[in-house]
C-alpha cells in the first residue's frame, strides 16, 4: 500500500487498490477453504521430499501446527530403537516443548528393540525424566505388530510421515553442518502427509 502514495495518477492508482484488494480477497477465500476442508475432515496436504534435499527438519515440515491448542500428542513409530533414532525422537519433543506452552502429555508407541531392549529403554528413560523437569509425561506402549507412522494432535492435526521421525541422513562427522541444525541436514526420500480431523476419537470410542 505504500507505493500507492507515490502514484499521482488516479487510474493508476485504483488500478494498484484494486489489484491489491483482489489478492486480498483471493487469500481470504483460501483460508476460508482449507477452515471448511478442516470442518469437513477433509483437509489434506501432500509434501514429496527428494533424496538428498534439505530444508525439512519437523520446525519446517509441521512447526506451524504446534501451538497453544495442543495438550497432547501420539507418535507412532516402530523404529525409535537406536541411537540417532532416540535423538530425533528428542528433536521432537524439544520443537513441541518449545511452540505448545499448554503440552502436558506425550504418548510414544514404538517396537521393542529384541537385540537391546535394555539400552533401548534406558534411552526413552532419560527422555522421560528430561520431559517430565518440563511439566510433561511421557508414556511409552510397545508394539509387535506396528506398522504405521504417524503423529496426532490434539489440536485434530495428523503428520504421516513415510518414513517416521528417521528421514534423515547420516551426516559425515560430527563437525559439520547439519549436526545439529535438521534444516542443514540431508534427507531420504520419503512423502509427508497431512490431514486434519475435526472430530477425534478417545481410545474408548470405535474408529
Amino acid at each position: 500500500m505504500d507505493a500507492l502514495k507515490g502514484v499521482q495518477d488516479d487510474v493508476r492508482r485504483d488500478h494498484l487498490r484494486n489489484r491489491a484488494k483482489t489478492y486480498i480477497d483471493r487469500a481470504e477465500k483460501v483460508k476460508e477453504l482449507v477452515q471448511m476442508e478442516k470442518d469437513a475432515g477433509t483437509y489434506h496436504e501432500q509434501i514429496q521430499i527428494e533424496d538428498k534435499s534439505t530444508g525439512h527438519s519437523y520446525e519446517s515440515l509441521f512447526g506451524h501446527l504446534l501451538d497453544n491448542r495442543v495438550t497432547s500428542i501420539e507418535v507412532d513409530d516402530p523404529y525409535i530403537r537406536a541411537v540417532h533414532q532416540a535423538q530425533n525422537f528428542v528433536q521432537l519433543c524439544e520443537l513441541a516443548v518449545k511452540r505448545c506452552p499448554d503440552l502436558n502429555k506425550i504418548t510414544l508407541t514404538t517396537g521393542l528393540d529384541q537385540n537391546d531392549r535394555q539400552s533401548q529403554i534406558e534411552r526413552i528413560n532419560l527422555i522421560k525424566q528430561s520431559l517430565a523437569e518440563r511439566g510433561v509425561t511421557l508414556t511409552l506402549e510397545f508394539s509387535d505388530t506396528l506398522h504405521d507412522r504417524e503423529i496426532r494432535l490434539s489440536s485434530g492435526w495428523i503428520i504421516k510421515i513415510g518414513r517416521g521421525l528417521s528421514y534423515f541422513r547420516p551426516t559425515p562427522n560430527k563437525f559439520c553442518l547439519g549436526t545439529f541444525d535438521y534444516d542443514l541436514r540431508q534427507c531420504f526420500e520419503t512423502t509427508v502427509d497431512i490431514f486434519h480431523r475435526k472430530v477425534l476419537h478417545t481410545p474408548s470410542q470405535k474408529t
